[in-house]
């Protein structure tokens, strides 16, 4: 009598979109990202004024650390909403 439990458990499903996420950044060889450049943050940004996840949004981790810096300096000199009401 041998249980197997490798065998009766489930697998985990993998969600796969297909295509490759890039940063954005990355290729156009940015090197700091300008909180003053408003129409690029807001595409990172959602309608309600959160900013998009690097999961979501395929930045890499360092220009994912600028553009949130970034988001917040043009927040806080009334650039970009906190919220949308």
């Amino acid at each position: 009598m041998s249980n197997d439990k490798a065998s009766t458990k489930p697998t985990k499903f993998v969600y796969s979109s297909g295509k490759k996420k890039y940063c954005i950044f990355c290729s156009e060889k940015v090197e700091y990202i300008d909180y003053k450049n408003v129409e690029k943050l807001r595409r990172f940004m959602t309608e309600k004024g959160k900013i998009i996840p690097r999961r979501i949004s395929g930045n890499c981790a360092r220009h994912q650390r600028q553009l949130s810096t970034a988001i917040k300096r043009a927040r806080y000199m009334a650039l970009l909403p906190y919220v949308v009401k």
